[in-house]
């Protein structure tokens, strides 16, 4: 009998422990590493990268407006640092407008927009990254990507396909948001949506990628929407003639290009 008992309880202990073991292989991983990793995944594929896009903004009313153009994209090596280059073609009105991003995100990002009808370079001061891009309803802050440190993190919510963060601005009078929460994809680790709460706890502004598709081995979004749900509009992103580890020379992201583009690397290959 005694030896029924023992027998039954080491099941049972050996199977509660085969249960802890699974349960901590299969935990998520630290809040650090999710973000961390998602932000490579984001923004730092390859060593460079160009791709064209064509943004679509709209109003409430259903009025649309079109820009387009053609990203530039470099990785400093050994560092967290890149460059932009962003050069528009469409419309008219926009057409030669520049922009250079140097993104330090230890230092503060040095950001310039050149505006060629009045020849006027202008540099985008740390309070604006987060004012309209172009018209649109994409920040300057969306191009480059948010310095991860400036906010607290945790991981609210994980679902089979998500791990859903929520982050808080450690310096909220910098930001017009109170929070949001990221979708962040666990085979990918791609941020498929981000949610952008008010101080009332609403919902005000949505970004998602739309469609993610395979680019030289690199799960890469070519669709993003932005929906700003006070003024009922939004923008709609699509990526096309993406390419990585171009070889793109670091003379590329300097201020000369501001005023004379780079016409051999926007060029499709």
């Amino acid at each position: 009998m005694k030896a029924n008992l023992l027998k039954t309880a080491t099941g049972l202990l050996g199977g509660a422990t085969l249960m802890l073991s699974s349960s901590l292989i299969m935990a998520a991983p630290p809040v650090q590493e999710i973000i961390e990793k998602a932000n490579q995944a984001s923004y730092y594929a390859g060593q460079d990268g160009r791709s064209e896009a064509r943004m679509k903004i709209e109003d409430d009313s259903g009025r649309t407006q079109t820009r387009q153009f053609t990203v530039l994209r470099k990785n400093v090596e050994d560092s967290d640092q890149q460059k932009y280059l962003v050069v528009f073609s469409r419309p008219s009105e926009y057409r030669d407008t520049v922009f250079l991003v140097h993104k330090k995100p230890q230092a503060g990002d040095d950001r310039s927009l050149y505006l060629p009808d009045l020849d006027l370079v202008r540099r985008i001061a740390p309070g604006d990254k987060r004012t309209s891009f172009v018209g649109a309803h994409v920040y300057y802050e969306d191009i480059s990507g948010r310095n991860l440190n400036q906010d607290e993190h945790q991981l609210a919510e994980e679902t089979d396909e998500h791990y859903v963060l929520k982050s808080t601005p450690k310096n909220p009078g910098e930001v017009e948001f109170a929070s949001f929460q990221t979708w962040i994809d666990k085979e990918t680790f791609l941020p498929m949506r981000i949610e952008y709460t008010d101080e009332d706890g609403e919902v005000y502004r949505i970004m998602e990628n739309a469609r993610v598709e395979e680019v030289d081995g690199y799960p890469t979004p070519t669709m993003m929407r932005v929906q700003d749900l006070e003024s009922g509009g939004q923008t709609l992103v699509q990526f096309r003639g993406i390419d990585y580890d171009l070889g793109i020379p670091d003379s590329v992201f300097t201020d000369r290009s501001l005023r004379n583009p780079p016409s051999e690397w926007l060029e499709r290959r």
